[in-house]
């Protein structure tokens, strides 16, 4: 009896907490191992697939009672091995696996732009069969959506003061301003304070507009529009505004095709007006006379202003804005600022002031091509003698000149 307790191994004599071993010899999974009889190939394989995932999920404990190594070793080799074949495996068609493009090339908008294109028409080759399907009008939209050029800002200059006519001019010109297709920035400008009846016409006309006011103090009243029209200026060359100017009084009469063919003007354009004076019976055209565009000639029938170098009315002409603070980007002799003379007589504060622009009639555009139509007419009608009510309200409307029978 001495002699087999002393061939047993010390590690079956150790107590364990549970009454005995983690496999003991009684248990039938021991038994089953442990006999000769399943020595095959299959069961040896299957004992080493039990041995491994009881190394993975059971919890083993060394003779000092600490964790061993090899359980988070299996743990991770296992999820290793499930993760590298879930990747290799294949989901959905191997087709479009196949044809499906992996690349991460980085492509330029125009690449971007072109394959939308292709989508809408389709491939190269069947272009002109799909633009014959599509019409002139599928493709006249398509060449709007991805030619598109970005419209020049107008910058429509209107010096006004208060009379009895005021209201309905900055109206008319206001309702016509509303109808020209954005960007338009109206600057109108007062003299000595903004009245509160100027304001509330310009928030109502729907247009984006500056109210400024010219508190200069004048010697002859004739020059009014001159510092009006400076200020204005000052104004577009401290902030930088980018656009077409355009001096446009607010007694005038324009039609939207002017503003449309303002945007076309590079440095300075020009066209003919038509001056109407009702209380003379009389309409004189004054303007450039063009071949194509090119400006050869000047209407006038004023044998007083034939002094003038440029025969052109105040709204007969529009210029790019940054000449006024690039003048090497314009080839300018001079970086002194362009603004309007009153030391002049009245009728040369144009001509005056167009030299400051250009040097003679090469750096002209006739608008529109031709200078062949009138766009624009200047009507001298005034009622001077005519009180209008404060703010346009009638604070008692009960008087009447024939009572109602």
């Amino acid at each position: 009896m001495a002699s087999i307790r002393r061939t047993l191994s010390p590690y079956h004599d150790r107590p364990y907490q549970n009454g005995g071993s983690p496999f003991s010899v009684s248990s039938p999974s021991h038994k089953l191992l442990s006999n000769g009889k399943y020595s095959s190939p299959l069961s040896t394989f299957g004992g080493g697939v039990h041995s491994f995932f009881a190394g993975v999920f059971l919890q083993r404990h060394s003779r000092k009672g600490h964790q061993t190594w090899k359980r988070p070793f299996y743990r991770c080799l296992l999820f290793f091995m499930l993760g590298f074949l879930l990747g290799m495996a294949p989901f959905g068609n191997d087709a479009d696996v196949r044809n499906h493009d992996f690349s991460f090339e980085i492509k330029s908008p125009f690449v971007n732009v072109q394959e939308e294109v292709n989508n809408v028409v389709g491939k190269p080759e069947d272009f002109e069969l799909d633009m014959v399907e599509l019409g002139v009008e599928r493709r006249s939209s398509m060449k709007e959506k991805f030619d598109f050029i970005p419209r020049k800002q107008l910058i429509v200059v209107t010096p006004t003061y208060n009379r009895a006519l005021q209201a309905f001019y900055l109206n008319r010109l206001g309702q016509v301003l509303r109808f020209v297709p954005p960007p338009l920035m109206w600057i109108v400008v007062e003299m000595n304070s903004a009245s509160m009846e100027t304001a509330d016409i310009l928030r109502k006309t729907g247009v984006m507009y500056r109210h400024l006011v010219c508190t200069k103090n004048l010697t002859n009243i004739k020059d009014r529009g001159v510092h009006q029209r400076n200020l204005a200026l000052e104004h577009i060359e401290h902030h930088k505004l980018d656009g077409i100017v355009y001096f446009a009084d607010d007694d005038n009469i324009y039609s939207l095709e002017l503003f449309e063919s303002m945007r076309e003007i590079s440095r300075f354009g020009t066209w003919p007006v038509a001056m109407l004076t009702p209380s003379k019976n009389k309409a004189v055209l004054e303007g450039p006379v063009c071949n194509g565009s090119l400006v050869i000639g000047w209407h006038t029938n004023e044998k007083s202003k034939r002094l003038r170098r440029f025969h052109v009315d105040m709204s007969g002409f529009a210029f790019n804005s940054t000449i006024l603070w690039e003048p090497k980007r314009w080839k300018r002799h001079t970086s002194a600022p362009i603004r309007q003379l009153d030391t002049v007589k009245e009728g040369f504060q144009e001509t005056t002031f167009i030299e400051q622009v250009v040097e003679d009639e090469s750096q002209m555009e006739g608008v529109p091509l031709g200078c062949s139509r009138i766009m624009n007419w200047h009507i001298h009608l005034e009622a001077r003698e005519l009180v209008y009510p404060r703010g346009w309200l009638l604070q008692k409307n009960l008087d009447a000149v024939l009572p109602v029978e």
